[in-house]
């Protein structure tokens, strides 16, 4: 079984449960996945199944793809291409189609994806500090003042400066399965979720 599944975020919504409690939700359709590789250890190194998601045009699929996608015995355009490590790889075939009920409702999960991307930022915004003063004259307000050291005489790496923000693989933990629905490939899933509608995600089964 695989730990995982690609998604694609579609947008939030909320839930009553039995008790008429009110959950916030966020809503994925999560796969349908084709298997397009399946990596032995010993031709690869490691066991693992490559999986495409999402389909596309003809004209946006390259020949390398194309080709590698015919191998598989897909007549479908994927997108999107990922590989998830297994024990073993007994059980999986090329062009298996693998759907969202790998998972159950009340399943815990990790969600990974990629967050909005707020372009070039300044230090408020972008690390949170306070500000200068806005009274006595005072004309620097939201820039940042002197960060260089006065003995090496140079800015050390990692010192929090102006540039650019978000687009980065962010991991959500903690997150829970509120309901499947296996016919349309939706999963309801406790909480927020990282990136934009549209944005692909990876639901993840629970480490910790």
């Amino acid at each position: 079984m695989l730990s995982g599944i690609l998604g694609k975020k579609v947008g939030m919504t909320h839930v009553f449960t039995e008790e008429g409690k009110n959950i916030p939700v966020t809503v994925i359709q999560a796969g349908p996945m084709f298997v397009t590789q399946i990596k032995t250890v010993e031709k690869d190194g490691y066991n693992a199944i490559q999986v495409g998601f999402g389909e596309m045009s003809d004209k946006k699929l390259t020949w390398p793809k194309h080709g590698h996608l015919k191998k598989a015995g897909l007549t479908t355009n994927l997108r999107h291409l990922a590989e998830f490590r297994v024990e073993k790889t007994d059980g999986f075939e090329l062009g298996q189609e693998i759907k969202v009920d790998i998972f159950s409702e009340g399943d815990k999960i990790d969600i990974i994806g990629t967050s909005k991307g707020r372009g070039f930022a300044g230090g408020v915004k972008r690390h949170h500090f306070k500000g200068q003063h806005m009274t006595h004259g005072y004309m620097t307000h939201r820039r940042p003042l002197s960060s260089g050291a006065t003995g090496p005489q140079r800015v050390f790496k990692g010192t929090k400066k102006p540039g650019h923000m978000g687009d980065a693989q962010i991991t959500q933990t903690g997150s829970k399965i509120v309901g499947i629905d296996a016919e349309r490939n939706l999963v309801w899933v406790s909480g927020s979720v990282p990136g934009a509608p549209d944005g692909l995600v990876r639901v993840m089964r629970a480490k910790r």
